[in-house]
């Protein structure tokens, strides 16, 4: 069986960012994946479930209520290794384009206040597997330490 193309990154040098995964045609349009990196693979500690899941419930409430980019966002999910997100949007999109809306989205996490939404036993199949403070704190070092002084590194896949 051939590898996937994602499985074909170099896990070793690649940096934390904002990468364009694939695109895909749907339908006729251009679906655009980006691989929303959040740790450096095998190199520092991933995500705790609880702050990934935390996380995936607050930017995908903010995303999906965006006033701009509501009507394109198709996906946002944490990846298996817990190193980062997907982010799945309709439309021909560059790493560069989408990193001012994730600054928007994680500075929404840093600050957020009150009830974790869908983070109720009717609303969410684990809902006792949050941690408000640990993604609030993840949220803004990703967006101190990379989306706020993003380079071409943290752009671009490694060759």
């Amino acid at each position: 069986m051939e590898k996937i193309p994602s499985f074909t990154i170099d896990h070793i040098r690649l940096l934390r960012g904002v990468y364009v995964s694939r695109q895909d045609v749907v339908g006729g349009e251009v679906v655009t994946t980006f691989d929303v990196r959040m740790k450096e693979p095998n190199r520092e500690p991933a995500l705790s479930p609880s702050a990934i899941h935390t996380m995936e419930h607050l930017v995908a409430t903010f995303l999906r209520n965006h006033p701009v980019w509501a009507s394109r966002i198709v996906y946002w999910g944490p990846m298996g290794c817990l190193t980062g997100n997907y982010l799945i949007v309709k439309g021909d999109v560059s790493s560069r384009e989408i990193v001012p809306l994730l600054c928007e989205a994680f500075a929404f996490v840093a600050s957020f206040e009150g009830e974790v939404p869908g983070a109720t036993a009717r609303d969410c199949g684990n809902y006792l597997l949050m941690n408000l403070p640990e993604a609030q704190w993840e949220a803004r070092k990703y967006l101190n330490e990379v989306l706020e002084n993003i380079a071409a590194e943290n752009l671009n896949y490694p060759e």
